[in-house]
């Protein structure tokens, strides 16, 4: 059976990139895609390049997407972002979650709760990344940790709030360090999530709702791992700081989705 989801790719600039070096990298993915891609495509700049980047992807089909927002609407939280601050800002997405944002800034299951939750009020398709550990995995838990992520994460959330969320499955052990899930790995996690998410919403949601595979994804491996039946698309990190790579994952997938088809 084919996978009737369509494909989303979605580039993470994390904290790289002045404005001018983030416009220039804006162009040049612009200029290098297939113009007839059928893949849902995203880049997530740097917050002082949204404004920038928003008028480049005007009209292009390219979406917008925030790295990160506060949990509270507005109010006084110096420094923060608030959901309707990107909606505003122009973006369709915005990526929660993240293993650094839970590594570095102690985010746990409960915060990103309500971040999800503010995110969709203010009109923002969620990204939700979960993931394990090396030492996770080696001990047997990948499925124990990423099943208490997403009962955490997700709690609350109707069957009609689950139509705007994609998951992205990131080991740990995988982001930045070169190594990555085999694919089949990478489908056997995917299919644990599909599960879950239909024992908790439904069979209709569980077979809608696309799953990114993240970690050290590139042009070698993404059309194997995009081949996979429950692989919808990828959360891209270093490679998408370079539009030659990022253009050429989204060109792998392609390939990929058509000889399925």
């Amino acid at each position: 059976m084919l996978n009737p989801r369509s494909a989303i790719v979605v580039g993470n600039w994390k904290m790289n990139l002045l404005i001018p070096e983030s416009v220039a990298l804006a162009e040049a993915i612009l200029e290098g895609l297939d113009k007839g891609s059928p893949v849902q495509i995203g880049v997530a700049p740097p917050f002082t390049a949204l404004d920038s980047i928003r008028g480049l992807l005007s009209g292009t089909g390219l979406s917008l997407v925030g790295q990160n927002i506060c949990c509270e609407a507005k109010g006084a939280f110096t420094g923060e972002i608030s959901a309707s601050m990107l909606k505003d800002a122009g973006c369709d997405f915005v990526i929660l979650g993240h293993s650094e944002r839970r590594k570095f800034f102690a985010e746990d299951d409960g915060l990103i709760n309500k971040k999800i939750i503010s995110a969709q009020t203010a009109g923002l398709t969620v990204i939700l990344c979960v993931g394990e550990t090396l030492e996770q995995r080696e001990n047997g838990q990948t499925h124990a940790v990423i099943k208490a992520q997403l009962q955490k994460s997700l709690q609350g959330l109707s069957r009609p709030d689950m139509e705007n969320v994609v998951i992205a499955y990131e080991p740990v052990w995988a982001i930045g360090t070169g190594k990555n899930a085999t694919p089949d790995q990478a489908q056997s996690v995917h299919k644990f999530i599909r599960d879950l998410i239909t024992g908790s919403w439904g069979m209709e949601t569980g077979d809608a709702i696309r799953i990114q595979y993240g970690g050290s994804v590139n042009p070698d491996n993404s059309g194997e791992l995009l081949a996979q039946p429950d692989v919808d698309g990828a959360l891209v990190g270093g490679a998408s700081l370079d539009a030659g790579s990022f253009c050429a994952i989204i060109g792998s997938i392609m390939n990929t989705k058509r000889e399925e088809a």
